[in-house]
């Protein structure tokens, strides 16, 4: 076989009926079709793949009649899956599924209009090979970027200390960071006129970079100005890599493609909370986590061979200006969402390891042990949340992922002992569903031609709330001398949040992008979705 390539091979003897589905072409995870129809019950038949996420896919079934007028049937699939970097994570569950002579996917003998059955981890909707491609290659410059925008977060509480900084001095810098989506809102813009891979690319490449300079930050004024820069290129890569994945991904598997590339973020945020231990070596460990930052610059390189452009970007749309262009509404709704949950999350992000440092005496391994524990099963929400916003519907789904996550977290804060770590797990998992629900939300609703513009002014929205949350809980906290009471005020901007979301929010799952922007309808030939 060619490298790369597995294969899944499976034995049994059936009779007529059974035979009858398992010659038929598949039409689920995989679309097949003949190569060559057996002649005879010794014949073999062949079918390879119409469409499917595989770069290679051949099932070949070998027929022996046997005397009791049953069949033995040998069935071998050689597949080779399109998903760059991450095939080995994905080879087992595919290989078992394919290797499956009781094929569901085909017609019965008396049943030929039969739905299409999908195992329960594959996406609501087949993937073809460049849209496998395309999720595979996001999710591996998603793991850097994960990295790279967690790094301040995991460790400010101990380059403040190196520093000698208070709580305030503390939130006034992780505010000041905030202005790093004025470079951002330049690059997303450029997104729309020069393309999302190549803006992508470069956003990725410099953000490794410039986020290994703050190895040498003088001072937490130093730090917060090389983060500045840094966050501008992190900030622009994930808004495009939603933009990406909103225009690569077919109408019914948007919000399970962003659960999995916020699940691939989080990975490469784990990496930060695996090396944090290294912060307790000493008042500069925490410099060496922000020199490992430099290797995601030959990652994003290496990611960047399978990356291709945008299909919808591809296909000509005429330039839009952002007034006048009618989506005013849909932009405002976006952006005070965004302001009213930046307003309490960030804040409770951020100030998370000082709280449990100072406030629980927690050590940096105990803070690293905390939320690998605590946020790991978040995945479940974040996975379950996106098919469901898939399958459902994303307002519902949203709302109560809002509201139980946010009040579990308030609930974490007031808590000591294992309550702390129950609460948190809950949030977790239940405020994950809200992830791939509500930030599909942002691509979706605007046309390809300001798709860029529109998500990169709505975080800036976003980052106003950020900016107020992180002041108001500095200097709360240090007013209250504790940062609980903090929060469960600044908890009112998502209780906000939640009724906007079940009033105002439209309903965006099973619409394709054209018809949520009836100015893309003219490019809807050619495209699948």
């Amino acid at each position: 076989m060619l490298a790369g390539v597995m294969r899944a091979t499976t034995e049994a003897t059936v009779d007529r009926m059974a035979l009858d589905a398992i010659l038929a072409p598949r039409d689920g995870f995989v679309a097949e079709r003949a190569l060559d129809a057996g002649r005879g019950d010794s014949d073999v038949t062949r079918f390879e793949a119409a469409e499917g996420p595989f770069r290679r896919y051949e099932r070949t079934v070998a027929l022996e009649p046997l005397e009791d007028g049953r069949v033995h049937v040998r069935q071998t699939v050689d597949f080779h899956l399109a998903a760059p970097l991450w095939s080995l994570l994905f080879v087992v569950p595919v290989r078992n599924h394919l290797r499956r002579i009781d094929e569901a996917d085909g017609p019965q003998a008396d049943k030929t209009d039969r739905p299409r059955t999908l195992p329960w981890w594959s996406p609501p909707d087949r993937l073809d090979a460049r849209a496998s491609t395309s999720l595979a290659t996001l999710a591996s410059l998603s793991y850097v970027v994960g990295y790279l925008a967690t790094l301040l977060t995991q460790t400010i509480t101990y380059s403040a200390h190196e520093f000698g900084a208070s709580r305030g001095a503390q939130g006034n810098a992780l505010a000041a960071v905030r202005l790093d989506v004025i470079l951002s809102l330049v690059l997303v813009g450029l997104a729309d006129r020069r393309g999302r891979r190549r803006i992508l690319l470069l956003s990725c490449s410099l953000g490794a970079v410039t986020t290994a300079v703050g190895a040498l930050a003088p001072s937490l004024v130093g730090l917060a100005a090389s983060q500045v820069i840094a966050r501008g290129f992190v900030t622009a890569a994930v808004v495009v890599i939603g933009i990406l994945a909103a225009e690569e991904m077919p109408t019914g598997s948007r919000a399970y493609a962003f659960s999995l590339l916020t699940m691939a973020g989080a990975l490469g945020a784990g990496l930060s909370l695996f090396l944090l231990p290294i912060a307790d070596l000493g008042d500069r460990g925490w410099r060496v986590l922000y020199a490992v930052a430099i290797l995601g610059l030959p990652a994003a390189w290496a990611a960047g061979r399978h990356l291709t452009e945008s299909r919808r970007f591809e296909v000509h749309h005429e330039p839009m200006a952002m007034a006048g262009s009618g989506h005013g509404r849909r932009f405002w709704l976006l952006a005070i969402s965004g302001f009213l949950l930046a307003l309490f999350t960030v804040p409770a992000s951020q100030f998370l390891n000082e709280f449990l440092r100072a406030e629980r005496h927690y050590s940096a391994a105990r803070i690293s042990n905390f939320t690998f524990a605590t946020g790991t099963p978040g995945a479940i929400g974040i996975v379950v949340g996106g098919r469901l916003a898939d399958q459902r519907g994303r307002r519902l789904i949203g709302a109560i992922a809002v509201f139980v996550g946010v009040g579990g977290t308030v609930a974490m804060f007031a808590s000591h002992g294992w309550p702390l770590w129950a609460w948190s797990i809950g949030a977790s998992v239940i405020g994950g569903a809200a992830v791939p629900a509500l930030s599909v939300y942002g691509p979706e609703l605007f046309p390809t031609a300001m798709r860029g513009r529109a998500n990169g002014w709505i975080s800036l929205v976003g980052r106003g709330g950020s900016v107020v949350g992180l002041i108001a809980a500095g200097h709360l906290s240090d007013r209250f001398g504790t940062l609980p009471p903090a929060l469960a005020i600044l908890a009112l901007g998502p209780a906000v949040l939640c009724v906007l979301i079940l009033v105002a929010y439209p309903e965006t799952a099973h619409r394709t992008l054209e018809d949520l922007n009836p100015e893309d309808a003219a490019v809807r030939d050619g495209r699948q979705d």
